[in-house]
C-alpha cells in the first residue's frame, strides 16, 4: 500500500526537491500550494501529484483533509524574511503562524495525525533556549508552541526539524553559492564579512532523507509525542574558507572582497550545538564533494 502525504511548500527549493524524493519512494503525494508564487520548480512533474490550490478558506481545507484522509503532513511552507520591513509583518505572520495552525486545524477535523514541521537553528542566538535570531526565527518558534497545544490537546504526534545551512543543485534562489558561480572568472566582485562566521552545510539529498527519516520515527514509534531534531552534518567551516574551497572546485578566479562589509546585527558566529541530531539519520555528502556537484550540477535536477 502506498503511503500518502501531504506537503506544504512543495513549489518551493526544499519543498520541490523532497516531493521529487518522496515520488522515487513511490508515495502518493498532494500538496497544498498558492497559485500566486507559481509552479517552475514542480512543472514537468505536476501531473504525478494532486494539487490543491488553497484560497485560504479554511472550510474548503478541511474538506480536503478529509477526503486525502493523509498519513502525515511534511509542512515546509514559510516566509523567509531575515531583514523585513515593517509591511512585511503581516506577511510573516501570515506564512510561518496564521497558515500553519489552518493547517493543524484541518488535521484535527480529519484522520491525519502525523506532522512533521520545519524550523531552524535561527531560533537559537548563542545557542540560547530562547533566543530567535530574528522575527522570521521568532515566528518559527511561536508556531512551534501552536504545535504542542495540538500534540497535548488532540492527539498529535510531530517532529520539527531544525534546519541548518541548506545547500545543492537546482537552487534559484539568491544565495551566495549561485553568486559566486556566476560571477567566476568574470571582472565582477562581491563585498561580504570578514567570514569568520562558521558553516553547518547541508546537502539538498541529505535533507530530504531528514524528512523521510523523520516520518519513519513517527510511524514506528508510538512514544514519539513532539520532539525537535537538527539536520546538520557536525563539520563546521568558516565563510572565508568554504568560498575558497570553493574557488578552487571552480579552477576560477572570483573577486570576493573579504571583510568589504560589516557583520549583520546579530550574526550567528556559531551555530547552536544544543540539538539532538535526528536519529538514525547521518549524513552522506560532505561539503567538498557537495561543492563539487553544486559545480558539476548547477542547472540540473539532482
Amino acid at each position: 500500500m502506498k503511503h500518502i502525504g501531504i506537503i506544504t511548500g512543495a513549489t518551493g527549493y526544499i519543498g520541490s526537491h523532497l516531493l521529487r524524493y518522496l515520488l522515487r519512494q513511490d508515495w502518493e503525494l498532494h500538496i497544498i500550494t498558492q497559485p500566486e508564487f507559481g509552479y517552475s520548480n514542480i512543472e514537468d512533474i505536476k501531473d504525478d501529484i494532486h494539487i490543491f490550490e488553497y484560497n485560504h478558506d479554511v472550510h474548503s481545507l478541511i474538506d480536503y483533509f478529509r477526503k486525502v484522509n493523509a498519513e502525515v503532513v511534511f509542512h515546509l511552507a514559510a516566509a523567509v524574511i531575515t531583514d523585513y520591513t515593517p509591511t512585511q509583518i503581516p506577511v510573516l505572520i501570515r506564512s510561518n503562524v496564521e497558515f500553519g495552525t489552518e493547517i493543524l486545524e484541518a488535521m484535527k477535523q480529519s484522520a491525519t495525525r502525523l506532522f512533521i514541521g520545519t524550523g531552524s537553528y535561527w531560533q537559537n542566538y548563542n545557542s540560547d533556549t530562547y533566543n530567535p535570531v530574528d522575527l522570521y526565527a521568532a515566528t518559527k518558534e511561536a508556531f512551534e508552541k501552536i504545535v504542542q497545544y495540538y500534540v497535548d490537546a488532540h492527539g498529535f504526534r510531530a517532529i520539527t526539524l531544525r534546519l541548518f545551512d541548506v545547500y545543492g543543485e537546482d537552487d534559484k534562489r539568491p544565495k551566495l553559492l549561485n553568486i559566486l558561480k556566476r560571477m567566476a572568472g568574470t571582472d565582477e566582485s562581491i563585498d561580504v564579512s570578514p567570514g569568520e562566521q562558521f558553516l553547518d552545510m547541508v546537502h539538498i539529498s541529505d535533507v530530504c532523507s531528514a524528512y523521510l527519516c523523520a516520518y519513519n520515527l513517527l510511524h514506528t514509534n508510538s512514544r514519539i509525542f513532539n520532539k525537535i531534531y537538527g539536520v546538520y552534518t557536525g563539520n563546521r567551516i568558516q565563510l572565508k574558507e568554504m568560498i575558497k574551497i570553493f574557488s578552487e572546485i571552480l579552477q576560477q578566479n572570483i573577486r570576493v572582497n573579504i571583510g568589504a562589509k560589516p557583520y549583520k546585527e546579530r550574526e550567528v558566529m556559531n551555530p547552536t550545538d544544543k540539538y539532538r541530531r535526528l536519529p538514525n539519520w547521518n549524513p552522506s555528502i560532505m561539503i567538498c564533494d557537495g561543492l563539487k556537484l553544486f559545480n558539476i550540477n548547477g542547472g540540473g535536477r539532482t
